[in-house]
């Protein structure tokens, strides 16, 4: 266990980098129905691993990340604040078993199991994305109560 003694000072390996860094650059344009938001997209770069962050902006209404430390997720939010297409930016419980920790931004996302189709077009993806997405995956079952890996987020 670390003491405050112990604890590193070092800063967190989080910095931003330009759009076309990183890796799901190419895979977050081909799917978007408004490409051109990208002019103001940031690849948040996590250790040596640039993801993506896109803005909000035409169709596109709110955007997130997936993290497993909370400092990741504090960080990034600190580092996307008051840039253009990052507003009301949030740390919150994912949705996604894999991660515990989201950034969110722009307006809240449709629940999880709401159309899937719904959250495509939230979300900004062109028609044809989403209707290759659904071709892929089933529906998201009714019966899910909740989109949270925390029993008591909202």
């Amino acid at each position: 266990m670390l003491t405050t003694a112990t604890r590193s000072t070092r800063p967190l390996p989080i910095s931003l980098r330009p759009a076309e860094e990183a890796y799901d650059y190419e895979s977050f344009r081909a799917r978007l129905a408004e490409p051109a938001i990208l002019a103001d997209a940031v690849a948040v770069r996590i250790f040596r691993a640039p993801l993506l962050a896109v803005p909000t902006g035409g169709a596109r209404r709110g955007g997130y990340m997936s993290f497993d430390l909370l400092p990741l997720a504090v960080g990034t939010r600190d580092l996307l604040a008051g840039r253009p297409g990052f507003p009301d930016l949030r740390v919150r419980w994912s949705a996604d078993h894999d991660a515990c920790h989201t950034v969110e931004w722009g307006d809240p996302a449709p629940r999880r199991w709401e159309d899937d189709a719904l959250r495509g077009r939230f979300y900004g993806y062109s028609e044809d994305a989403i209707a290759a997405f659904l071709r892929g995956h089933p529906q998201t079952p009714s019966s899910v109560t909740s989109d949270s890996c925390s029993p008591t987020a909202s």
